[in-house]
């Protein structure tokens, strides 16, 4: 198989960008690009680091994330699977990007920038829910940000089909990956009520 190995062979395949593909692109907040995260509840964080890419969902019940200022975003480590792939990458390289989803929307805002991770008491409690505050969060300095190409989500019909027929669940996969060391039945029936318990 033939490999494309320089970036002039790859543009000379694809030619060059529409004049609104690059003049969408703004360095910090701006009131339509504001209006837009702050509606986001799901974003997906990707990270790089020394062992690998990561792409993480994050996801909360109100805004994903808050806006510090024009040029900087905070967003909490709720808790999860104590894996930690993001925060180590994050932590040994702070590029990130975040691509924010609003349910119902074709459209998907793409954040570029540099993360850091802090415990800083006063920033967590800007995130108290029920008095229940993240460990530590995540802020992000913009480098830019954009409203990316509808197409993929039109072609995929994210929001207009159910897809989960058939599918395995959480619990069917652990059993799979410990030859069925894990009761995979046990863990689905157990997962809702301890996913409630811990949201937050």
């Amino acid at each position: 198989m033939e490999q494309i190995d320089s970036i002039a062979a790859l543009e000379a395949l694809y030619g060059s960008p529409s004049e609104p593909a690059l003049r969408k692109v703004a360095r910090r907040m701006t009131p339509s690009y504001r209006k837009w995260i702050m509606a986001s509840r799901m974003c997906v964080l990707s990270t790089v680091g020394q062992d690998g890419t990561d792409a993480s969902p994050r996801g909360d019940d109100g805004p994903v994330v808050q806006e510090l200022d024009p040029g900087t975003l905070a967003m909490p480590d709720w808790h999860g699977n104590n894996r930690l792939d993001s925060l180590r990458n994050i932590v040994t390289d702070g590029r990130v990007s975040l691509m924010f989803m609003v349910s119902g929307s074709n459209t998907v805002i793409r954040v570029n920038g540099t993360a850091r991770l802090t415990a800083d008491a006063e920033l967590c409690r800007r995130f108290d829910r029920k008095g229940r505050l993240p460990k530590t969060v995540i802020v992000i300095a913009i480098d830019e940000i954009y409203c990316q190409c509808s197409r993929a989500l039109l072609r995929a019909g994210l929001w207009q089909r159910d897809d989960r027929a058939g599918l395995p669940t959480i619990g069917d996969i652990l059993a799979e990956m410990t030859n069925d060391e894990i009761d995979g039945a046990e863990y689905d029936r157990a997962w809702m009520g301890r996913a409630t318990q811990t949201l937050w």
